[in-house]
Order: C-alpha cells, then structure tokens, then sequence
C-alpha cells in the first residue's frame, strides 16, 4: 500500500471559513437557516487572480457562508459588504455568477491556464447550493476550458451531486476539510457543515468516481480537536475510507478569532481553555508538540 501523505499547510487562510445554519444530517439535505435570508446580487466578475501560495485563479459564487464555524477567520469579508448582520447571519447569492464567468472565458485572448480554487472566502456548496445551483452551472462551464485545473475545498457532502460534472473537468481535486470525527463537537464548532461522516461518505463517492480527493484537518484547535484521541479517530476513519493525501493546519490567531474562540471554550470547553494558552504564547513548541504526536500515529503500511 501507498504510504499515508500528510504534513503542515501554511496559509491559505481561506480554507478557514464559517457562518450560521443547522444540517438535517441526511445526505444532500441541508437547508438554508431559517434565520438567514438569502440575497439575490450581481457580481461584476467571477474569476479573479489570487496570491494564495499554488493557486492562479480563484471563484466565490456567493458572499458569505453559513456554516457557522466558530473559528472561521472570513469575517474581515464583513468590511467590504453592505450588511449590517454579523458575519454568518447573512448570504449574498451571485445569480449571474455563471453568465458572468462564460462572458469572462470567451474574451480572452487565449484560453486561461493554471489551478483554479473555488471557495476561498465562502463554501462553494454550503447549503443555498441546493437551491441556487450557481457552483453546478459555473463547473458546467469550466467543463469546457481544459487547461484549467479546478480544485475545490468543502465541508459539505453535497459536492457528491456533481459528479458527473467534476468527471468531465481533466483536473480536478476536491478536499474535505474535517476537524473532528466527534459529531458532537462537530456540531458545536461548525453547525451548519455536513456532519464529518456524511463528508466522509462523500468523499468515497468522489473516490469511487475518479475524483482525487485530499482531506484538511484544519484548524486543529488546541486541548479540543488536537487531542492523541481526537486525532487517531480521525486519521483511523480517513486510513477506513482510503484518503492518503491529508493536511494539518495550526489555528491562525486572528485577534477576533482568538476572542469568539476564548468565549466558547470558557462556556463549553473550560478545561481545554489553558491549551488555548499555551499555544497562543508558546506556538513553536506546540507546532513541535503535533509534529511528535503524528509521528506516534501514523501507521507503518
């Protein structure tokens, strides 16, 4: 057997995104929060430069997400946005998002190249994609552009409903981003995501289709997610469902991030709390403590 890939990704940051809306824990079914009401917009463009490190390219079919992570570090987005919610509480849906990227496309002089990501400040298939459609039709015309490589990252089984579209794209990469098998953790730090079985479920799928798929295990928060226990359940169900390529990222401590999380282990996590701490104050010593409890993981195959 192939060995087990996975080691430290620094940046994109993106990767980390939240907001607010509750699963029905069937698969492919997640409705939109009730308090959340979509907003039909129109976007001036969809594919845009991007300087995260490997990427050229990258699309957000909507603004906002409702996912609800407690960690999520997208709320700076809420400074280029007419809203007055908080970041989570409300989703702008860019209806003619996929009009736009053909129109964008059949310009240029040439056809474009490189690796496109989609979702970098959003979730691509966060619940109002079942109903809107916009991540599906804008994949049905990337379809077209070859020597585009189109790499997505998720935290919802929905992306197994496309399938056929991402089988016709000659790259294409999805990764599921899973912080904890725990669904009850799970569910208190992101509750709008698929819970991480279903994630799981549908990366087999993908799998199963063709698909290549990777898995980030990001952001590993400390005294919670990071634990040998937590950790070895994860990488144990990853090693079940064939995943080889896997990610780890450290918690990036933006300042309003660090505060939402504080509040939260104070409330629901206490013990946990001087964890928090330790990391913040201590990070190369906590990044050297990881690194030695992977090495204690991973299996020998």
């Amino acid at each position: 057997m192939c060995e087990t890939s996975f080691g430290f990704v620094h940046g994109p940051e993106a990767f980390h995104r939240g907001a607010l809306c509750r699963t029905s824990g069937k698969k492919g079914e997640c409705p939109v929060s009730a308090q959340v009401v979509p907003r039909e917009i129109f976007c001036k463009s969809a594919m845009n430069k991007t300087g995260i490190p490997g990427y050229d390219f990258c699309m957000n079919p909507y603004g906002g997400c409702t996912h609800g992570c407690i960690y999520c570090y997208a709320s700076f987005m809420c400074r280029f946005r007419d809203h007055d919610e908080k970041w989570g509480d409300f989703l702008d849906v860019k209806i003619n998002f996929p009009a736009v990227l053909e129109r964008q496309l059949q310009t240029r002089r040439t056809q474009p190249r490189g690796k496109l990501l989609l979702g970098t400040v959003t979730d691509a298939y966060q619940p109002a994609e079942a109903r809107f459609g916009i991540t599906r039709s804008s994949l049905q015309i990337l379809a077209d552009y070859p020597l585009l490589e189109v790499h997505i990252l998720t935290k919802s089984d929905l992306v197994h409903r496309d399938v056929p579209i991402l089988k016709r794209l000659r790259v294409c990469e999805v990764g599921f981003s899973i912080t904890t098998m725990d669904r009850k953790v799970s569910g208190m730090i992101e509750p709008g995501a698929s819970p991480p079985n279903l994630r799981l479920a549908a990366a087999r799928d993908l799998m199963k289709a063709g698909v290549a798929v990777w898995v980030f295990i990001a952001p590993l928060l400390p005294g919670l997610t990071d634990t040998e226990e937590s950790l070895g359940t994860l990488l144990q169900a990853l090693r079940e469902s064939g995943i080889r390529n896997i990610q780890l990222d450290k918690l990036n401590p933006y300042p309003t991030v660090i505060d939402r999380l504080k509040i939260f282990y104070r409330l629901y996590f206490p013990g946990a709390l001087p964890r928090l701490e330790e990391y913040l104050h201590h990070p190369g010593i906590y990044r050297d403590t990881i690194a030695c409890r992977l090495r204690k993981l991973k299996p020998v195959e």
